[in-house]
């Protein structure tokens, strides 16, 4: 049996090595480039794997949950072992980047608070919604009531637009579970990277899920695979996933609300809806993510200076 050091260890995909490589796209750039590239072939192969994995397991095999995981870290391992001899995807990348004037790899570090965290566990909402009172919203404080008409000029660009786009869809999802708006931009916030790390489709566009909720089987809907963080026993885990996807930002925040309204799993959360530590704590003890550390992030995030100076007027 494959024990969680091992894994920690023979999953060269693991997310440590992400910083080593911002490392050393400072020092050489087109060593950095190769890699990022590998990486991407290496990708692509494990969706192949995966859709090929999944064609194959339709035919009415069965598996147990522990079967499953097994098998995608098989195909995980079989993805890496191809793209060290390649199929010439990387090299055509290496090729076509290398004439860029533009970097390759994003040399500098952003900001903790707006780093974003690893998409949630999948849970589909119930088909009956029982909506939280839409009056008395509750505040946290007179600070954080509502974005500032022009935005502190030390708020990050990026943080200002988010959240000036997102606030009135927050207050709607807030009418519908009673949580305070605050919280629940917070979260898209710290699942989205402030937006930059939005799940994308495959040919780019956005999927307009900022709250990283899977595709279950139950969801009729579009549908995004992209590389996500799982934790395995407490060892981050690289894999494949599918992701729902969304015509709006208005829809995604409609979806999120739902979910929360309508799964009893949930319904501890909606009690908590003033001090942001306990819906935080609330999320996590109800399975909606993987990392163990995703309570302490999104409390961060809710209560950081960034959220203060965005929602401050």
């Amino acid at each position: 049996m494959i024990s969680a050091s091992d894994l920690s260890n023979k999953f060269v995909l693991d997310v440590g090595s992400v910083e080593a490589l911002k490392r050393e796209a400072r020092t050489d750039p087109e060593k950095a480039l190769r890699q990022v590239a590998s990486q991407f072939e290496s990708l692509m192969m494990q969706m192949m794997l995966k859709s090929m994995r999944e064609a194959a397991d339709s035919a009415g095999t069965t598996d147990s949950q522990d079967t499953k995981m097994y098998k995608s870290m098989l195909d995980q391992q079989l993805s890496v072992a191809l793209a060290k001899r390649g199929i010439g995807l990387a090299e055509v990348m290496v090729r076509q980047l290398s004439r860029a004037e533009t970097p390759a790899v994003e040399a500098t570090s952003p900001a903790t608070e707006i780093k974003g965290a690893q998409p949630a566990a999948s849970v589909s909402p119930a088909k009956s919604v029982t909506p939280a009172p839409a009056t008395n919203l509750p505040s946290v404080s007179p600070a954080l009531s509502a974005p500032a008409a022009s935005g502190s000029s030390s708020l990050p660009d990026t943080a200002r637009n988010f959240i000036s786009k997102l606030w009135p869809h927050a207050q709607e999802a807030a009418r519908t579970t009673g949580v305070a708006p605050q919280f629940i931009l917070g979260q898209a916030a710290l699942e989205s990277g402030w937006g930059r790390s939005e799940i994308r489709m495959a040919d780019g566009s956005g999927s307009h899920n900022l709250f990283g909720i899977k595709a279950g089987r139950g969801w009729q809907g579009a549908t995004a695979d992209v590389m996500t963080t799982e934790y395995v026993n407490g060892v981050a885990v690289k894999t494949v996933e599918r992701f729902r996807a969304y015509g709006s930002y208005a829809d995604a925040f409609k979806d999120y609300a739902n979910l929360l309204a309508a799964n009893p799993r949930y319904a501890q959360v909606l009690n908590e809806r003033t001090d942001p530590a306990a819906f935080a704590r609330g999320l996590q003890q109800a399975g909606y993510a993987t990392d163990p550390n995703y309570a302490e992030k999104l409390t961060r995030v809710i209560t950081g200076s960034i959220m203060r100076a965005g929602l401050s007027g």
